[in-house]
């Protein structure tokens, strides 16, 4: 995946969350489906920017930036910030 590629995925993820939010605050959906929806928008989000975090610092080492790969969940979830 390329960087704009990236991009526009984490734009679609949230955007998806925020019409989720909308869809909770009009009764559409049960606080639960949020909820458990907005955990794994959280977490592909968490994937994408690790993704794109990667691909940059590979450029900026002078390195091929394609050779960036999603890295699991667990790996992503357990960064200390």
């Amino acid at each position: 995946m390329r960087d704009n590629e990236i991009l526009t995925k984490i734009s679609d993820l949230v955007t998806e969350e925020h019409e989720l939010r909308s869809r909770l605050s009009a009764g559409e959906v049960s606080s639960d489906e949020e909820h458990a929806r907005v955990r794994e928008l959280e977490t592909a989000l968490d994937q994408c920017w690790d993704l794109l975090r990667q691909r940059r610092a590979r450029r900026d080492a002078g390195e091929n930036p394609d050779g960036a790969k999603a890295r699991p969940v667990g790996e992503v979830e357990n960064y200390r910030q």
